[in-house]
């Protein structure tokens, strides 16, 4: 199994996930001229592409699932109020691409197994998925209020996780947003900061966890140093360790998708 965070941000978020027989496409929240140009970065074809997964319809996150889902032809598989939610934003889907994959279901395409579960965020029914494959697991969460223990212990065990660490509190609470936005993002249907983040994956980790991305960054209100150095922090106080020997935590990029990872 290998995957690419095509793209993660509040402009937009796309994961790429393949296996030997099933390619997989999480989310498209790009135009879709902009979803081919991440496909041909990282030596792929949305022509490939067998599903796209919809986690939820904020339009960061949909914004060019129609449009590829026409021109490739391909089925979309969402949850029953996502795709209430999602039906005027993406445009008209003909009924023979249109799926149901219910929260905490399993579906499996072919030698892919998708797990799916529900987190608190403000949509219609927000969920994220975890991707077995032969006894690998490789699991993504973001757009999260909080991190539930049932979320930690789906999480667990995994050996790649892309995982949300949204904002720094301070340059929140110091930044320009209006007090209705930063209040929405603090609550627990908003997003997970990167001190919480941290704390949330030092009870994730285990010895099979390998490649931490940290994801679904603000562009004004975090830094990829910054979110990385608070990961590092907190995570050693916890008795993680990071780097050569230990976890290794790598940037995602709102316009550049990271290389192809093995996981």
């Amino acid at each position: 199994m290998r995957f690419s965070v095509l793209a993660s941000g509040s402009t937009g978020n796309a994961m790429y996930v393949e296996s030997e027989r099933t390619k997989l496409l999480i989310d498209a929240g790009l135009s879709g001229k902009k979803m081919e140009e991440l496909f041909q970065t990282i030596g792929r074809s949305l022509s490939e592409v067998d599903a796209i997964l919809v986690s939820h319809e904020h339009s960061d996150h949909i914004k060019g699932v129609g449009i590829v889902a026409r021109k490739y032809n391909i089925p979309i598989y969402a949850n029953e109020k996502t795709w209430k939610a999602m039906e005027t934003s993406i445009g008209p889907v003909q009924t023979d691409q249109r799926f149901h994959l219910e929260t905490g279901s399993n579906l499996s395409f072919q030698d892919l197994t998708v797990e799916t579960f529900g987190v608190s965020h403000d949509a219609a029914d927000p969920m994220f998925f975890v991707f077995h494959e032969n006894n690998r697991k490789l699991a993504l969460a973001t757009d999260m209020g909080y991190v539930s223990d049932r979320i930690k212990g789906t999480l667990k065990e995994a050996n790649a996780l892309v995982f949300e660490s949204n904002h720094d509190i301070n340059m929140l609470r110091m930044g320009r947003y209006p007090w209705n936005v930063k209040r929405r993002i603090l609550g627990d249907m908003g997003h997970v900061s990167n001190e919480d983040a941290a704390l949330a994956l030092a009870d994730i980790i285990t010895d099979k966890t390998r490649h931490i991305y940290l994801a679904h960054l603000s562009l004004d209100n975090n830094m990829k140093e910054l979110a990385k150095m608070t990961a590092e922090q907190v995570l050693l106080e916890e008795g993680v360790t990071c780097g050569t020997g230990g976890v290794l935590l790598h940037d995602t990029d709102p316009y550049h998708p990271t290389s192809l990872q093995i996981v």
